[in-house]
């Protein structure tokens, strides 16, 4: 067979197989693919950005919401210890003590014999100003003064601390009203009056305030305001504590003896 006819043959042939010239014109032309399967692109993307999970999303939320709070805790912090600074600067600095107490010299009730600050050292003692026609407010005082007083006598001793009371309404307060007063609140303690202007200069040394209602006649019945203090003085004279209405008797025996003991170490 002659060359021509073989070419001839084949051509007729393929013309007969019309499926497989498609098929192998497609093989032959088309390029290899260059991009992977979409499982294999999922794969690639999971290894990228890491296996993020419910569990690892619940975990993200949960340090970012705990750091959220430490920083808003921290800031709160931050901004007490800034007030406190500043409460700090604006505060009055404290230079001891006030000066409260003196000498002075009044009338002791119970003896009718001058008595004063130079008689009460050597002791601690307790000082209350009042009037004995206080209807509920200075016997509650001294009812407490009387407590305070025995819890001393019970845990030291006998006049370790005197009670001391000192009337700031002279005009009606004699001798003899204050030692009958004085007697239904404690055994040891001691009434003071005087003249008006001697009493009126004792409630100045302590920087008590007294005010009576102007105006008064003989025999009228009257209040007389007053400060509400127990003035706790040591042997020596000088202030020690006050102790306002609200204070307990525990607590100032408790303040008493505190005193006392740091006292006792250095006398």
């Amino acid at each position: 067979m002659s060359l021509r006819q073989f070419c001839r043959n084949r051509l007729a042939n393929c013309l007969a197989k019309p499926s497989f010239i498609r098929y192998q014109y497609s093989k032959s032309l088309l390029p290899y693919r260059t991009y992977a399967t979409s499982r294999e692109e999922s794969l690639k993307a999971k290894a990228a950005v890491g296996p993020f999970t419910f569990k690892a999303a619940a975990l993200f939320l949960g340090v970012g919401s705990g750091l959220l709070l430490y920083f808003k805790s921290e800031k709160s912090k931050v901004e007490k210890l800034r007030e406190q600074k500043e409460a700090e600067r604006k505060k009055p600095e404290s230079f001891g003590k006030p000066k409260l107490g003196g000498e002075y010299t009044l009338t002791n009730a119970e003896t009718m014999k001058p008595f004063g600050s130079d008689d009460l050292k050597g002791k601690f003692s307790l000082i209350y100003f009042g009037f004995t026609h206080c209807p509920d407010i200075c016997p509650d005082e001294l009812d407490k003064m009387a407590q305070v007083v025995d819890m001393a006598k019970k845990e030291y001793g006998q006049d370790v601390l005197v009670p001391v009371f000192i009337t700031c309404d002279p005009r009606r307060d004699t001798a003899e009203i204050v030692r009958e007063y004085v007697k239904d609140f404690h055994p040891n303690l001691i009434g003071l009056t005087g003249t008006d202007e001697e009493v009126r200069k004792v409630a100045k040394l302590f920087r008590v305030y007294v005010s009576s209602p102007p105006d008064i006649s003989e025999g009228d019945d009257y209040l007389v305001d007053h400060s509400i203090f127990f003035y706790l003085m040591d042997p020596q004279g000088k202030f020690l504590d006050c102790y306002g209405q609200n204070a307990e008797a525990d607590e100032v025996a408790k303040s008493f003896k505190s005193y006392y003991e740091e006292y006792k170490k250095t006398h």
